[in-house]
């Protein structure tokens, strides 16, 4: 996860084929732009361009082509659009042929648009749409053709809002005018220290500054979050995205703390907590007080299980009342346990795993009553409840890295602050 600064930037790549006879599109780069009506005035972030591009081609004049946009429905190839069109299925192979456009090329989705410029069927074009803002364009060369990724004009506007919760996380949320998305991402970043199922309450409030896509005047997505801040029964939890000199980026807190643990509370998207850490339980099955050294994480069947924290598969089968089993080692001589499961992901025994890879998924194998997790947590052999024992921290901010960190942190902090007053101010009025 899905769980990663105030500096943003975008590279074209153009790569080439043999020799062009048309230049490419224009270079773009994208620029900070001013924020939509909601926010306030915030510090500025620079951004800038880089740019690796093709050695220089000759210039001359492509005659003009007829143009003509393909929609690709279920079960379309590029050659079944080709013969329906009457385009050169030699063209189509010369630009499959190139390394640059192969894979886009192949893969073709219901609602893909692929805009081609041919006369006679001859291609003298071919563009297609990778995303919101990389777009894939093929010219021809003479008897070839040359193909590039193109990053078109984007721009970044810093937004946020701040909300406090009255029912639900995502009401408090879709008040603030913040989507679902930016605020699933927030419980995301927070949810090493904040069970968002149990311990959210009335009251509570939440800060959230983050990017939104814009071309052309028209939003395009939320992008990522760059600050955020959760109060949760009074305690308050920052974080800023940090993006060190090795191009490595997470989320710390104003201290330098990585907001990540070693180890994630609930390895599971579940439903509810079916059974608690207890000692003195009753098992349902045998009906006979069975001490219950795990936490069951109630889920649909085939729910990704994945792993709580990096380490080592050191069992992977059946386990007696258990059923389909995993556990998993990891450093400081402890161990995870995942039981229950309707079957294995492909982490094999003695794999290597890191946090949040999916090792197998939910089932009711064994003594079990309905589909769930059972999730155990061992320190030297001992168990501990999972949901309430002191997980070992991530590693913070590399020394060489703090005097960037703080400069680039600072001004998030103050939006943060910002955002807050300006809807206590709001409020008020």
């Amino acid at each position: 996860m899905g769980l990663l600064l105030p500096v943003v930037s975008v590279s074209l790549l153009l790569v080439n084929g043999t020799n062009e006879s048309r230049p490419p599109p224009p270079a773009t780069a994208i620029v900070q732009g001013p924020g939509p009506a909601r926010p306030l005035p915030l510090p500025d972030s620079p951004s800038g361009m880089t740019r690796v591009a093709a050695s220089a081609q000759p210039e001359t004049e492509e005659p003009a082509g007829t143009p003509l946009s393909l929609s690709v429905q279920s079960g379309d190839t590029l050659e079944v659009l080709f013969r329906r069109n009457d385009l050169s299925l030699t063209d189509l192979a010369a630009m499959t042929a190139l390394s640059d456009a192969r894979e886009h090329l192949r893969l073709l989705r219901p609602g893909d648009t692929i805009d081609i410029s041919h006369r006679s069927g001859r291609v003298l074009s071919l563009a297609k749409e990778l995303d919101e803002i990389r777009l894939l364009h093929v010219d021809r060369n003479g008897e070839g053709f040359h193909a590039g990724v193109l990053q078109r004009d984007v721009d970044i506007r810093s937004v946020g809002g701040h909300g406090t919760i009255q029912t639900s996380l995502f009401d408090a949320g879709m008040a603030a005018e913040i989507s679902d998305a930016v605020t699933m991402n927030m419980a995301g970043i927070f949810q090493w220290d904040i069970d968002f199922i149990q311990d959210v309450r009335v009251g509570d409030e939440f800060t959230v500054v983050y990017e939104e896509l814009w071309r052309d005047g028209v939003k395009l997505r939320d992008g990522e979050i760059v600050a955020a801040e959760f109060i949760n029964q009074g305690t308050s939890y920052r974080a800023a995205r940090y993006i060190n000199r090795g191009g490595n980026s997470d989320y710390f807190t104003p201290e330098g703390r990585s907001v990540r643990k070693a180890f994630l509370r609930a390895p599971v998207d579940f439903l509810r907590v079916s059974s608690s850490f207890n000692l003195n339980r009753r098992h349902p099955i045998l009906n006979s007080i069975r001490a219950h050294r795990g936490v069951d994480y109630a889920a649909p069947t085939g729910t990704p299980v994945i792993a709580a924290g990096d380490g080592k598969v050191t069992f992977r089968g059946v386990s007696n009342g258990y059923g389909n089993t995993v556990i998993i080692q990891h450093g400081g001589n402890i161990t995870t346990l995942y039981a229950h499961l309707s079957r294995f992901a492909n982490p094999r025994l003695g794999s290597r795993v890191v946090q949040g890879q999916t090792i197998a998924y939910v089932g009711q194998s064994g003594l079990a009553t309905g589909p769930h997790l059972h999730y155990e947590y061992r320190l030297n052999g001992v168990h501990r409840n999972p949901r309430t024992v002191t997980l070992p921290p991530a590693d913070p901010v590399p020394a060489e890295y703090w005097e960037d960190f703080a400069t680039a942190a600072t001004p998030l902090w103050r939006q943060l602050d910002l955002y807050r007053r300006s809807s206590f101010s709001s409020a008020s009025n």
